[in-house]
């Protein structure tokens, strides 16, 4: 178990994401801002690092009463109402085996398993329905056209991810995986070899930072495959000394996408690299305990002028991986079969 203790500055961060929870236990964007099933996630691991094991389990259960009885969410809600309605992202539903992951690495929580493992299998079930007969998983069920069939690289390989963690969770309950890994490995030989199968239905989104490090945090390219990843496109991305850009040609920065590449860094063993980026954010931490989203170099102003809880919980994810704070610290760090 992880000795280190959490420093004032990330206690300041989970407070401010639990001081924006909802009663209902969901976790907006900010004040008055849209919860999407995906970003409530990753404000809940954040808390999930400093402890707060409660607040966490709250936002699990808002996530089951929210569920249709299909196993997806939709794209947004407000409060415990719809807000968007359009569609159900694959990536946004399967990201809820990542969360439950987390809290039981951090806690070994076995009940907490057991109880929202009906609410796991069949957000799992609604994912690899989409999937296609050449591995790749569609990105969205359109509620009014049904699948939109094509596939993202960052989508796909976080479910990649996702369900590694969903077939760790049945393994500690007894329950059977052997379907869902079979399609976690197909899934992966796409991503690996079929990159055809993607962006076939629209541009490519080769221009955004998280199609080149994705790949390597979520474990889909692995040793000096990933370590030559992230070296051949560092310098198109990677501003020096402030982050990680968003979209290669802007000069953006944004501080979720710099925390997932530290991590991506810490599993690819570009510790030096992960630390200079991690204190390159630092300034970008506000008063209340809130982070920018990013940061526009050229013009010298934050934008947009927001501290999402789900930037919060990256930064929490990204100094626990970096200093090992919680027992969960090994998520993305500790490479899946």
């Amino acid at each position: 178990m992880p000795a280190n203790t959490l420093p004032r500055q990330l206690q300041a961060t989970a407070d401010y994401i639990e001081n924006l929870q909802l009663p209902s236990g969901a976790l907006p964007w900010f004040a008055d801002g849209i919860t999407d099933p995906w970003d409530h996630v990753e404000a809940l691991m954040g808390l999930t690092i400093a402890g707060r094991f409660d607040a966490s389990l709250e936002g699990f259960k808002w996530l089951s009463r929210m569920q249709r009885s299909d196993g997806a969410w939709y794209a947004a809600y407000q409060d415990e109402a719809v807000a968007d309605d359009t569609r159900a992202e694959t990536n946004f539903v399967a990201y809820v085996a990542t969360g439950i992951w987390h809290y039981y690495l951090a806690t070994q929580d076995r009940e907490t398993l057991r109880r929202h493992w009906p609410m796991l299998r069949s957000a799992i079930g609604f994912v690899l329905d989409q999937q296609a007969p050449s591995g790749e998983i569609y990105w969205a069920v359109d509620s009014r056209s049904g699948v939109s069939k094509d596939a993202l690289i960052t989508g796909c390989s976080a479910i990649y991810k996702s369900l590694a963690c969903a077939c760790h969770i049945a393994d500690i309950l007894g329950e059977p995986c052997a379907t869902w890994s079979q399609a976690r490995t197909q899934l992966g030989e796409a991503l690996r070899h079929k990159p055809e199968r993607f962006d076939r239905t629209w541009e490519s989104k080769a221009r955004y930072s998280m199609d080149w490090f994705y790949p390597v945090l979520t474990g889909v390219i692995t040793g000096d495959q990933a370590r030559h990843r992230l070296r051949d496109n560092w310098e198109t991305f990677v501003e020096p000394n402030l982050g990680c850009r968003c979209v290669k040609e802007q000069p953006w920065i944004t501080v979720a996408e710099t925390c997932e590449l530290i991590m991506s860094c810490v599993v690819a063993g570009k510790r030096e690299q992960a630390i200079a980026l991690y204190e390159a954010i630092q300034r970008f931490q506000l008063d209340d305990g809130g982070w920018w989203t990013g940061y526009v170099f050229p013009d010298d102003i934050h934008w947009p002028d927001e501290k999402p809880t789900w930037t919060a919980g990256a930064v929490l994810l990204a100094a626990d991986a970096l200093f090992e704070y919680s027992a969960a610290c090994t998520l993305f760090t500790t490479l899946e079969p």
